[in-house]
C-alpha cells in the first residue's frame, strides 16, 4: 500500500468509517463514504461521481479490514 498518506489519516478515516456502521455494514460503502466526506468535505449525495484518491480508500479499506478480522476471528 502506498505510504504517501499518514498513519494518522489512515486510522482517523477508519474511525469514522466505523461510525457509519450503525447504519451500514457494509465496511467497503463506510471507508468510501469516510474517503469521499475527506476529498470532498461532504458526503456524496445519491448520484455522486466525483473521483476519490483510490490508494487512500484501498488503504483505508485495508486497515479497516484488518481491525474487523482481528475482533471477529
Amino acid at each position: 500500500m502506498s505510504s504517501e498518506f499518514s498513519d494518522h489519516l489512515i486510522e482517523q478515516l477508519v474511525q469514522e468509517a466505523q461510525g457509519y456502521a450503525d447504519t451500514d455494514p457494509a465496511v467497503e460503502r463506510n471507508c468510501w463514504l469516510a474517503v469521499h466526506r475527506h476529498a470532498h468535505g461532504v458526503l456524496p449525495s445519491e448520484y455522486d461521481i466525483r473521483e476519490i484518491p483510490e490508494d487512500l480508500y484501498l488503504a483505508v479499506l485495508e486497515r479497516a479490514r484488518a481491525i474487523a478480522q482481528a475482533t471477529n476471528p
